[in-house]
């Protein structure tokens, strides 16, 4: 048999060789020469097939090797340093980490003047990502204003990529700021800007979504307290999802292409400021949009009809909370209309729309009917939020559409977050706990035993309702 690299399996016996290169200045390098050959005549006492003896081969190879790797390579390594610092040692590693951000943030920031629009929307999609996955409250008040500045001149004078993503990077140094004076500042600054891109309509789709957002999510967290600014972004926002109402006749228009979600972005930010309003202005708008968003829940976008019906929900939580005896002009023909969507199986939908048009309409259909939310526990670290109305629900969702995979870390960590969502002051973790938080092998392996055991029980299960059918 042909020699092969790294050693040669003959007839007569066959050598097996494991490198195991150490992290650090020392590296090993351990030959196992075995002859499994011998081995197999000692289990078996007899020939075998050409096609066991390989699978035996490498059996016992492969036991080999874990049995060296896990004793001699732990022998080994535990004469390398190891490169775990002391207490001291983590705190400059984190500070110099720290430094290393900072300097890379502040490239980035330099690079949003940058002539290409190519290195632009890259800074731009960095600093997305560190903002959604960071708090960097000090470093950001410092330059706010010229961060400020640069992506006004991107809402300006960019394209439609770039006007979206600067929407996006502005709503979360809103967030960072911590809703304070200094966001307040910013919302000043850009809410102009963001106006007349959400207003045009020759802007690309894209980025009037993305404007709709940041302008509900900065006006929420910077200007709740300002009652013009909230009836301002109201009106705003209500002038662009109010096209799609029906007419006189009752006729939905037909719908542009990108116009549905643009729509959809409108409404939630509509329904995300809805939720600061007082009981006088509440009263107004549930006489105005309950009717059409009702005429709405027909329209031929499945998410659009979904966004109307939360709406549906939402104006319906709020208007019993500041009227018990709060009912519905047309709740009937409400629920009607929320059943057939509840059990819809038109074959001209897509089988993924229908299976999400009917989880979500079942949902607002018995909080309708029953006045009953359906609780959702959401868990981050150690500790976990319930979601147990639609108005908490609208909240979580919008900041979780802009922080996206960083939403667990700002729940953590965020100030501002947290006190909106009502969960205190920041928990401080001592050593021990961190100590004591499984690995997430160790997650696997509790995973992979938890599925055996629901596999084995669901399995009896399945027998006993077959031997009944």
């Amino acid at each position: 048999m042909n020699n092969k690299k790294g050693g040669k399996n003959e007839r007569c016996g066959s050598w097996y060789q494991s490198p195991l290169k150490l992290q650090g200045r020392v590296n090993f390098s351990l030959t196992l020469n075995l002859c499994s050959d011998q081995f197999i005549g000692l289990m078996h006492g007899r020939k075998l097939g050409w096609k066991a003896e390989g699978v035996v081969r490498d059996l016992f190879q492969f036991s080999t090797y874990l049995y060296f790797k896990t004793n001699v390579h732990h022998q080994l390594t535990s004469f390398v340093p190891s490169k775990r610092p002391n207490a001291g040692g983590e705190q400059v590693d984190e500070q110099t980490a720290q430094e290393e951000t900072e300097d890379k943030l502040k490239q980035c920031i330099d690079n949003l003047t940058d002539k290409s629009a190519k290195t632009r929307l890259a800074a731009l999609e960095s600093l997305r990502l560190a903002f959604s996955s960071k708090l960097l409250y000090d470093f950001l008040t410092e330059r706010r204003f010229t961060v400020s500045d640069c992506l006004e001149r991107s809402l300006k004078k960019g394209g439609g990529e770039e006007q979206a993503a600067a929407a996006t990077v502005f709503a979360l140094l809103c967030i960072q700021l911590g809703g304070g004076d200094e966001a307040a500042e910013g919302f000043n600054i850009l809410r102009p800007i963001l106006t007349t891109i959400l207003i045009d309509n020759t802007a690309g789709m894209i980025a009037r979504q993305s404007c709709a957002r940041a302008l509900g999510m900065c006006c929420y967290v910077s200007a709740a307290e300002d009652g013009e600014d909230l009836i301002k972004s109201l009106s705003l926002l209500e002038s662009v999802f109010m096209s799609s109402y029906p007419n006189r006749e009752g006729t939905l228009p037909t719908p542009k292409p990108g116009s549905p979600g643009l729509h959809s972005a409108a409404m939630q930010a509509w329904s995300l400021l809805v939720t600061l309003c007082p009981a006088s202005k509440l009263s107004v708008l549930l006489h105005i949009h309950l009717p059409k968003l009702q005429a709405c829940l027909q329209s031929s976008d499945v998410n659009y009809r979904i966004t109307a019906g939360e709406t549906i929900a939402l104006l319906v939580e709020l208007g019993r909370e500041i009227d018990e005896d709060f009912e519905l002009e047309d709740g009937e023909g409400l629920c009607e209309s929320l059943k057939s969507l509840a059990t819809d199986s038109h074959k001209h939908r897509a089988k993924n729309d229908r299976r999400k048009q009917r989880s979500i309409f079942r949902e607002v259909l018995h909080y309708i009917e029953n006045e009953d939310f359906t609780e959702e526990k959401i868990r981050f670290g150690v500790e976990s939020v319930y979601i147990d109305s639609w108005t908490r629900r609208r909240i979580y969702d919008s900041f979780k559409e802009v922080l996206e995979s960083g939403v667990s870390h700002h729940l953590q960590s965020n100030p501002l977050l947290r006190d909106i969502i009502g969960l205190g002051p920041p928990v401080v973790l001592d050593a021990a706990v961190k100590a004591n938080k499984i690995s997430r092998f160790e997650k696997h392996l509790f995973n992979s035993a938890a599925f055996k055991a629901r596999t084995k029980q669901r399995n009896k299960v399945r027998d006993k309702r077959a031997d009944v059918m």
